[in-house]
């Protein structure tokens, strides 16, 4: 709970002006992602199936960029947050490109029964999402109860061998150096700069920090095949930059699991 209060409030403190600074105020990022939402979604995407008038619960939905996407491409999109100022921009970017979200400000783990109705054909999570939690058990049963038979669980997050366990050096292919520093099986709460930071222009002032905590892939498979979910898919991805020199590390993964009835 303590790990929740910290994350929460960080999270509540400049987030708007953040994304604003990073992707231009809502109308600006809405023009942008309605030029190509496929785009926005990225890998993932190949992984949703027929996208017009699914049920999709996109959680820790954050700025709902991803969200907005999905929307104009026909879905039905519901983003569960704990952040009023991320809510505050995603309806501000819905009403930009057109399209309506539902968003619920709420902890994932603490959803009121009305919305666990286990009636969604897709669960989304997207790319540092995973750390935020200490109970992966805990998030994947809400991520089944969710779900609808025969609904898929699609996430796509940073790979543990590039969170976890190497280090990076330089700016350029040229110069850029890669160490092993870290420990794979480190199970410890670290604290770190909330990642909106870098987009405030004004550093001056005290960072929020938030507590995460990195998992190995195969704490992350273990945790979502014991909540009843069939894993269909695990893909490892190269660094999808221009940076070659990258390209021979695992820098995301996708999962594609399965609610069977």
């Amino acid at each position: 709970m303590e790990t929740t209060h910290q994350n929460k409030e960080a999270w509540n403190v400049g987030a708007y002006q953040a994304w604003v600074n990073r992707f231009g105020n809502p109308s600006e990022a809405a023009m942008k992602i309605k030029h190509d939402p496929a785009k926005r979604i990225g890998k993932a995407l190949d992984y949703m199936g027929e996208i017009q008038e699914r049920n999709i619960v996109n959680l820790l939905g954050s700025n709902a960029n991803k969200a907005v996407a999905l929307a104009l491409m026909g879905a039905s999109v519901t983003v569960v947050d704990f952040s009023t100022e991320n809510e505050k921009y995603a309806l501000e970017l819905a009403a930009a490109a057109d399209v309506h979200i539902r968003y619920i400000v709420s902890d994932v783990l603490q959803l009121p029964d009305e919305v666990l109705t286990g009636s969604f054909d897709i669960v989304y999570m997207e790319h540092g999402i995973l750390h935020y939690f200490t109970d992966l058990h805990a998030l994947f049963h809400v991520v089944n109860t969710l779900l609808r038979p025969g609904g898929v669980l699609v996430t796509q997050d940073f790979h543990p061998v590039s969170t976890k366990l190497l280090s990076s050096r330089g700016t350029t292919a040229t110069i850029r150096k890669h160490k092993i520093t870290g420990n794979y099986f480190d199970a410890s709460i670290e604290e770190k700069e909330i990642s909106f930071s870098k987009f405030l222009s004004d550093r001056s002032e005290n960072v929020q920090k938030v507590l995460l905590r990195n998992w190995t892939l195969g704490e992350i498979i273990t945790s979502i095949a014991s909540c009843g979910l069939y894993i269909r898919v695990l893909e490892e991805l190269p660094n999808q930059s221009s940076d070659v020199f990258d390209k021979g590390i695992p820098k995301t993964f996708i999962i594609l699991a399965e609610k069977r009835g």
